[in-house]
């Protein structure tokens, strides 16, 4: 099996309007001259000032000692994951989680953990939950290390946990003794919607990382947060799986602009994901779910199309759409205004009309 992904289909018309991912977004010219203008030296050596400023940054901004540059947020989890646990222990997350569904069984084949799917509504699981999973601790049963939430859960609807969540399930963990870890690929999503700052998001967890290249809009990159000890351990397994880099500065640069300027913004975002799940509402056939940031999630089963055939003839409409856990998914970032939502909506129904 071929596992490279496809190149866009010859002949296919441009893509007018991206509702793919958030991945999707490109660097604005403002973040590009800040990329061009940026001093940097050799980031693996430890002489590139824009990505000290940018881990610098980003430690305030979440309240922990140190932070490490990282090509990608899958890095950063199994980083964390390789920094946190030996061989043989067991993770516990919810059974949507991206670290079980979307990095490639890479924990099975590098971390060697176990992975416990906890169950939960919308990608959420309760402390009670946590309480159940608990082992015994003995010989047959592996070393429960660690506890792992995603914040926003993604195919759990972009959903938010609320602060009293994150405090109950967390406070679970130090009960036992264990670790805490955030993936945190859309944590600002989460803290704009809900209002609350990002240290004080993520008290409760040992790490954390943010990623850049989704709602923030950097080309690419991702940091590690934690205490100077963890952040001081990682390292030795961000040289071994190849994420150290050389003049990092240039994509740091980015990441700094981008917390500068793109964290507000993403209020728009949502904004336009509500709009757009209210447009789709008023489509027959469809079961829509309400949106808590910038991610729409609905069922087109009712309608007679396939999820498959739905995207292709999207696609040939200039417009890109994504499916995930079964679903349709719709995602609103700075590269999609109020006008494509509309513009979205007329084309679904023109597909949906002629199904």
């Amino acid at each position: 099996m071929v596992h490279a992904p496809n190149r866009p289909p010859a002949g296919a018309p441009p893509v007018r309007i991206n509702l793919y991912s958030d991945t999707q977004t490109k660097p604005t010219p403002a973040m590009k001259a800040a990329m061009m203008e940026a001093e940097v030296g050799d980031e693996q050596h430890g002489d590139d000032p824009t990505v000290h400023a940018l881990c610098d940054k980003m430690a305030a901004l979440m309240g922990k000692e140190a932070a490490m540059f990282l090509p990608s947020g899958t890095m950063c989890n199994v980083i964390a994951i390789l920094t946190h646990c030996k061989k043989g222990d067991e993770v516990l997350a919810h059974e949507t989680s991206h670290i079980l569904h979307s990095e490639g069984g890479t924990h099975a084949a590098l971390t060697g953990v176990q992975i416990l799917p906890l169950q939960g509504a919308r990608g959420q699981f309760s402390a009670d939950a946590v309480r159940a999973a608990i082992r015994a601790k003995t010989r047959y049963a592996p070393p429960q290390q660690l506890l792992e939430v995603e914040q926003t859960a993604n195919i759990g609807g972009g959903t938010v946990w609320s602060l009293q969540q994150l405090t109950e399930v967390t406070d679970v963990a130090r009960e036992q003794g264990w670790n805490t870890h955030m993936d945190g690929a859309r944590l600002m999503n989460a803290c704009v919607a809900a209002g609350v700052a990002p240290a004080e998001m993520v008290a409760g967890f040992d790490s954390v990382w943010l990623d850049f290249t989704k709602g923030l809009g950097a080309p690419l990159g991702a940091v590690l947060c934690g205490s100077n000890e963890f952040i001081g351990q990682a390292w030795r397994w961000k040289q071994r799986l190849g994420g150290s880099m050389r003049q990092a500065g240039m994509c740091a640069a980015a990441a700094i602009h981008s917390l500068d300027h793109h964290v507000e913004r993403l209020a728009d975002d949502h904004a336009n994901a509500k709009a757009l799940a209210r447009g789709l509402r008023q489509i027959p056939g469809l079961i829509v779910e309400e949106p808590e940031t910038n991610l729409v999630f609905f069922d087109i089963a009712a309608t007679g199309i396939s999820l498959d055939a739905f995207q292709d003839q999207m696609r040939a409409q200039g417009i890109m759409i994504s499916g995930l856990g079964g679903r349709v998914r719709a995602c609103t970032h700075l590269d999609v205004t109020a006008p494509m939502i509309d513009e979205a909506l007329g084309a679904i129904r023109t597909v949906l009309a002629a199904a």
